[in-house]
């Protein structure tokens, strides 16, 4: 991993992630179990043209995106679930030449494969690791408690190939209210951890966001390594559920890097417009995750907002990882 994070397109990581959100506001619909993958084409138009219209020579854009890239596709055998049920979630990653589902991964963070799930309101966020059978598709026990439209994000590198991100659409059938997005604040509290978030995030242009945990009002300073790194951010871009997932700089053990309290990335938003982050951090033997809304301005202003996050909670899962920045 570099540890100048940067941008790279529909590269894997889960982790910061971006994601989408979705129907923002009080309207009640009933989800049915029919879902409509093809959406994630109409996300990525419209990113495009928002893009342009702000006049910018936007990063090179986020992964997860598409159902398909560089040769592979990412075939979900669960498009739909019961809100609340415990499903379990088949999928595999194809291989366009010869539509057989591979089965040569390269490891990445101790992991073949990071699972995403995400909701289109960005309430809900779940970081899994799946198993594969030796015939190539790969299985996770999932329970998502609300009804309503979400996005699996498969994080991956081929064999030999470049580290990939994609997307597909995954509906849980039930009574839909979806949730506004939380408001911007400066810290985020998750199972008596305040985490802060401090820097800014530019479109166009590397900046440095860190991350800083404490507990009780203590700082928080025997972080333990989280597939191979104290911290582990995925950014979820509202709108088109871009994803980037990225690590900090440095690694456990090499001599330099702390346990904490502070965790550094370094980042490139893509465009303008708000992100959601979400943090994973190991202490104490269990995975957390804090969530923070982040908004970005165009690259002719000085991003003076800081970057902040939402006391709101997220669901999540305990573990994690997602497209690629490193």
């Amino acid at each position: 991993m570099n540890t100048g994070l940067r941008i790279t397109a529909y590269a894997a990581a889960l982790a910061a992630t971006f994601g989408i959100a979705y129907g923002v506001g009080g309207g009640v619909g009933e989800i049915s179990l029919e879902t409509k993958n093809a959406a994630h084409d109409e996300h990525a138009d419209a990113s495009r043209g928002a893009d342009r219209e702000a006049g910018q020579a936007s990063a090179e854009p986020p992964g997860g995106l598409q159902l398909s890239e560089g040769g592979y596709t990412l075939d979900l055998k669960t498009p739909a679930v019961a809100a609340g049920r415990r499903t379990e979630l088949r999928f595999a990653v194809t291989q366009d030449a010869t539509g057989r589902p591979l089965t040569a991964y390269q490891e990445e963070h101790t992991k073949e494969l990071h699972l995403i799930i995400a909701s289109r309101d960005l309430t809900l966020f779940r970081h899994l690791h799946p198993a594969r059978a030796a015939d190539g598709t790969w299985s996770t026990p999932v329970s998502l408690p609300k009804a309503g439209a979400y996005r699996v994000f498969a994080d991956f590198t081929p064999r030999g190939g470049r580290g990939l991100t994609l997307g597909a659409d995954l509906t849980a059938s039930g009574a839909y209210a979806p949730a506004p997005l939380p408001a911007p604040t400066p810290t985020a509290d998750v199972d008596g951890y305040e985490v802060s978030l401090k820097g800014r995030l530019a479109p166009g242009r590397s900046s440095e966001l860190t991350l800083s945990v404490r507990k009780n009002g203590k700082p928080v300073r025997d972080l333990q390594p989280y597939l191979g790194a104290y911290g582990h951010l995925v950014a979820l871009r509202s709108g088109d559920l871009g994803y980037l997932h990225m690590h900090p700089g440095g690694e456990p053990g090499d001599g330099t890097t702390a346990p904490g309290p502070d965790i550094s990335f370094t980042a490139t938003a893509p465009s303008v417009g708000t992100y959601r982050l979400f943090l994973d951090f190991q202490h104490a033997g269990e995975v957390r995750t804090a969530a923070f809304t982040v908004r970005v301005g165009t690259p002719a202003q000085r991003p003076d907002a800081p970057a902040t996050a939402s006391p709101q909670p997220t669901e999540q899962s305990g573990h994690s990882r997602p497209g690629h920045s490193h």
